[in-house]
């Protein structure tokens, strides 16, 4: 374990994983070489919401990262007490208790010495009349209140965390909090920081942004592949996070991957909509006019994020039962691959329709065709006439599972009866469809709890201002860029980018790799250029609605692309449903 006082304090965290299904290899890697105080993980997003949320219908025990016991800590509990590693974890997805339960029957077992906490309050799902009847709608697509709900919550702050830290626990494990919290806490438990610290906490949650991702950091995603070596050992990232805010972010020695101004940008601008208003539960941040330094090879610091008054709101989450989906994937190969693609699936949806009649159905809500192999995600910009062999990805969904069954079954007829080239179908599935519902919820509604040895303990959350204003967008800067002899030059040779999704829309950021390409991004791109070249995701053929931003500190600018992302990853039909 890192040894740290005084001022020169310095707090060390290992980013574990990106997701609930993360890699086995990131723990045992930051363990043996990274001198930690504190290993976080980050297994949560609004898909997992839902998964979770299923799985404790079907067993109320239930409900929580399996892995977390099997694969991520549970196996390395020896070594984590040895080191005296501390674990924070929104493993608990919307069972907190139970998986603080069978963690500690686990390190009984074990002989160990380690102690437990839980963090919960963050579950709303009792509260949904009370939620319908208040007339909240959905914040990005104006949808009504849903029925038959799998999952509801707020995404509650780091305090509670902090408490539990204050109250000597070794593990916390969380339900729904914001990604950052996972990091911030520790970090307000290590240098005392408290809610009116806000460009502290504000850093505190930059660097929570920036680790909670895993590999993405370090060289995972990264436009420039090519020059991350080694992804078979990538490293995953450690924060050496100071007491002023600053971090610098590294990973263990003699792994793959790269620590670079780039990787470290792109994670900053994944998944953010404006970079000077990113809102958390505990402050809102501005990330607009960083300072970022590369010190030595992987070691890049970060420092200057700004923070103001937390929002009077929590943002939740509702996860809802949406029907059934069947998804076939038939192979079909030979000349004209993809005309006789698109001509098979019209006649299956057909006949499926025909056998929905027979059965006293009603009609699908929804049949999509998916051309894999045939440029279909890039619309007007793909390559004309595709290719000879693809993948035709056929979805057909139905308020019932029989309905669903019906179209899987049906599917299977394509390989005799229609097309040549049609092959051995790779993969058909019926499964339930899981909506996405986002809304705010008041502060004062929702009471933190966190409990340990026992006893759980209210904890105070950062209440917010409700005066609190939206931080006024950056204004473009555009000086003067000459005309003559303009030349046409690749995006990515300007510009590192990193796009991500967020619920029924996605972001996409420009980051220019010297300073003087900025005006030429900022004059290129603009929300009707960006809208017109994802003119293929918009409704109705339309472009869809693109907000700009822009961050100066990294040379970049930023857009939010709304209604190109309809039912976000858990529903999207598209092949990209997670914007990568």
């Amino acid at each position: 374990m890192a040894v740290n006082s005084g001022v020169d304090k310095v707090v060390r965290i290992g980013g574990a994983t990106a997701s609930l299904a993360d890699s086995a290899l990131s723990v045992p890697q930051l363990i043996a070489g990274g001198n930690l105080d504190y290993l976080v993980f980050d297994y949560l997003a609004e898909g997992s919401m839902g998964i979770f949320g299923r799985m404790q219908v079907a067993d109320p025990s239930a409900g929580f990262g399996s892995y977390f016991l099997t694969m991520h800590v549970g196996p390395h509990l020896e070594d984590i007490a040895k080191r005296g590693v501390k674990i924070v974890a929104n493993a608990g997805g919307v069972n907190p208790s139970g998986l603080a339960a069978a963690l500690e029957k686990m390190i009984v077992e074990k002989g160990l010495d380690l102690k437990v906490a839980y963090v919960e309050g963050d579950d709303l799902r009792s509260r949904a009349d009370e939620l319908r009847a208040d007339g909240h709608r959905d914040m990005f697509i104006d949808a009504e209140f849903p029925d038959n709900i799998v999952s509801a919550n707020a995404y509650l702050g780091a305090f509670p965390i902090a408490a539990a830290l204050n109250k000597g626990a070794d593990i916390i494990i969380t339900g729904r909090v914001v990604d950052s919290a996972v990091v911030l806490g520790p970090l307000i438990h290590e240098f005392g920081w408290g809610e009116g610290d806000l460009d502290l906490l504000a850093s505190g949650t930059l660097a929570g942004h920036l680790l909670e991702c895993g590999a993405q950091v370090t060289g995972g995603t990264f436009t420039d592949w090519r020059d991350v070596p080694d992804w078979e050992n990538i490293g995953y990232p450690i924060g050496e996070c100071h007491a002023d805010g600053s971090i610098i972010v590294t990973k263990p020695p003699n792994t793959g991957g790269l620590v670079t101004i780039g990787t470290v940008s792109e994670q900053i601008l994944y998944e953010v909509s404006d970079p000077a208003d990113y809102i958390v539960a505990d402050v809102r941040c501005d990330f607009s006019n960083l300072k970022l330094e590369q010190i030595a090879k992987d070691r890049v610091r970060v420092s200057g994020a700004k923070g103001r008054m937390p929002t009077d709101t929590y943002k939740a989450c509702i996860t809802f039962d949406g029907g059934w989906r069947a998804v076939a994937y038939q192979p079909i190969i030979g000349e004209d691959a993809a005309e006789k693609a698109r001509r098979q699936a019209q006649a299956l949806f057909g006949r499926a329709r025909t056998l929905l009649k027979a059965n006293g159905l009603p009609d699908f809500t929804l049949t999509e065709t998916v051309l894999i192999g045939a440029e279909h995600s890039f619309g007007a910009h793909g390559i004309p006439g595709g290719g000879r062999e693809l993948i035709c990805k056929l979805v057909a969904d139905h308020p019932d599972q029989q309905g669903a069954g019906i179209f899987a079954a049906e599917q299977w007829t394509g390989i005799t009866a229609m097309s040549v080239g049609t092959s051995i179908n790779l993969a058909t599935s019926v499964t339930p469809m899981t909506g996405v519902f986002l809304f705010l919820i008041n502060k004062q509604g929702v009471t933190p709890t966190m409990t340990i040895d026992g006893v759980t303990h209210e904890v105070h959350a950062t209440q917010g201002d409700p005066a609190s204003e939206h931080m006024p967008d950056i204004p473009s800067t555009k000086p003067a860029i000459s005309q003559e002899g303009d030349v046409s030059v690749d995006l990515v040779k300007l510009a590192w980018v990193r796009s991500g999704d967020k619920g029924h829309l996605f972001n996409v950021a420009a980051i220019a790799r010297r300073p003087e390409y900025l005006p030429y991004l900022q004059a290129s791109l603009t929300p009707d250029t960006i809208g017109e070249w994802y003119r293929h995701l918009g409704p109705d053929g339309k472009p869809p609605h693109v907000d700009s931003f822009h961050a100066p500190g990294l040379k970049a600018v930023n857009f939010v692309v709304h209604e190109a992302l309809t039912g976000g990853i858990n529903a999207s039909t598209a092949l990209d449903s997670a914007a990568k």
